[in-house]
């Protein structure tokens, strides 16, 4: 079983985010990821959705993704305040850890991380150390100009 700190570096490859800071955040059951505009659609008679999100902290740089719908959900955050969310699932990597997970979706422009890492996904696989950070590397991403 791998160690992660309480902030971590991974990536959605189904989404093409090479790398996303994330915090590990046993708090949340399901893991989360930043999203600032959502977009219906259908594609062969599936529900889907057009994804945008600004994947690196304290940068506007937009990417564009699309994910087929998975669930919609009502989730509760640590605030109390209760909001239904789009479910997507994407493979996740982790140091040597791949597997797909549920991510709800929500803007968090307004938070230090674009993404949580839940409980759903962690179970089994990791323990935390909450005195310890980037425990499996850091992996920046290279800067990008916009995407479309």
């Amino acid at each position: 079983m791998q160690t992660l700190g309480w902030r971590e570096w991974g990536a959605l490859p189904d989404l093409g985010i090479d790398a996303i800071k994330m915090k590990v955040d046993t708090g949340a059951r399901t893991s989360c990821l930043h999203a600032f505009k959502l977009e219906p659609f259908q594609q062969n008679g599936e529900d889907w959705l057009r994804i945008w999100i600004h994947p690196e902290q304290e940068s506007m740089r937009e990417h564009v993704c699309e994910a087929k719908i998975h669930d919609q959900r009502e989730v509760t955050d640590s605030g109390g305040h209760t909001e239904l969310r789009y479910v997507i699932k994407s493979k996740l990597v982790v140091g040597q850890f791949e597997q797909a997970v549920e991510l709800t979706l929500t803007n968090r422009d307004s938070m230090k991380f674009r993404m949580l890492l839940g409980r759903q996904a962690m179970r089994t696989h990791f323990l935390v150390d909450p005195d310890a950070s980037y425990l499996l590397g850091t992996q920046q991403p290279e800067p990008k100009g916009v995407s479309s």
